[in-house]
């Protein structure tokens, strides 16, 4: 499978007003993408936008709820009518409610799956037909590390990113079956410093935090355009999040322990907040249509990712590791 480059593309990006999205909309214009950005903030696309033409690349701004379908569908007919084509989805819209589970009501809890999961459900229903008609193409979707390990005070978020997953490896499965050249990606970022902890819903009393250490968004960013011209199956981003991912596979119960002690405590700022203070769980709220969040002070690099994006290098590595534990083991052995 063959995908275009990135400044012969047509690309939507949903979830575009703040955070991950915003910042894969401004490189992907930087790249000279043509663009269509969607989220619920008005305000926030048409600032996008704005800096997007600065940069020399064209762009229009979709205003859509992803939780209907109707008007996810009218982003992919906007995008046809503009530029005629679909080349690249990239799907980042979320919303959290950040509490204990008994906490949480039940309409609150639907309300993050239907958009964390039925969004890119709606968008994968409104893109394929255009991404099938191009001939080619990828679809993006901007996932979670708690798609392979679940947090406390976030069931309902952990819940709709299992979910996400488990359908993007069901549609993959299918569209490799019937040959058709379309990429499909999970992105799985690790704690990332996006204003998402200012607008989710929160019941602790306070203002909620992940738990540190924090990667910068363009990471993310960059993994996501990646992914738009090289077919990529799954990319995690941020280290500690590829260090919870092997210890979930191998020790579980170690991890919901070590998880119990550290996120429940780990997730409360000394800021306090109210649980109906402003929050983007059913309405987009203003003042938050930036790249990065409140915690700069918390990022770390990241050093792994690299390898994602240079697969021989990485594969390289692996088998000069695997020579080299294999010599070891037969001196070993030989010592014995």
């Amino acid at each position: 499978m063959k995908l275009k480059p990135i400044e012969q593309q047509v690309v939507a990006v949903v979830g575009a007003s703040s955070g991950i999205g915003r910042e894969t909309a401004l490189q992907l214009a930087k790249r000279g993408a043509k663009l269509v950005v969607s989220a619920r903030s008005e305000s926030g696309l048409a600032s996008l936008v704005k800096e997007i033409e600065q940069f020399g690349a064209e762009a229009i701004a979709v205003p859509a709820d992803v939780a209907d379908y109707a008007q996810v569908q009218k982003i992919a007919d906007a995008t046809v009518d503009r530029f005629g084509r679909l080349d690249t989805w990239v799907h980042a819209a979320a919303t959290a409610v950040i509490s204990p589970f008994e906490q949480v009501t039940l309409e609150e809890f639907k309300r993050v799956i239907d958009v964390n999961l039925m969004g890119p459900v709606h968008a994968a229903k409104a893109a394929l037909p255009l991404l099938r008609r191009t001939g080619r193409g990828a679809f993006v979707a901007v996932s979670s590390v708690e798609a392979r390990r679940s947090m406390p005070l976030q069931t309902s978020y952990s819940a709709s990113k299992h979910g996400l997953e488990g359908f993007l490896d069901g549609l993959r499965a299918e569209l490799r079956h019937e040959g058709v050249p379309i990429s499909i990606t999970n992105v799985m970022p690790s704690v990332i410093n996006t204003p998402f902890y200012n607008k989710a819903r929160t019941k602790l009393g306070v203002k909620p935090t992940g738990v540190p250490p924090y990667y910068q968004p363009s990471l993310v960013a960059e993994a996501i355009l990646h992914a738009a011209e090289h077919p990529t199956r799954d990319m995690i981003v941020g280290d500690v999040g590829r260090a919870v991912d092997l210890l979930q596979k191998f020790a579980p119960d170690l991890v919901d322990t070590v998880v119990g002690a550290i996120a429940i405590p780990g997730q409360r700022t000394d800021t306090i907040k109210a649980t109906d203070d402003p929050n983007n769980l059913f309405e987009p709220i203003e003042g938050y249509d930036t790249v990065t969040g409140d915690f700069s002070d918390k990022i770390i690099p990241s050093f792994l990712d690299w390898f994602d994006t240079h697969p021989a290098a990485k594969w390289s590595t692996a088998a000069g590791l695997g020579a080299l534990a294999l010599i070891a083991a037969n001196l070993f052995k030989d010592m014995e």
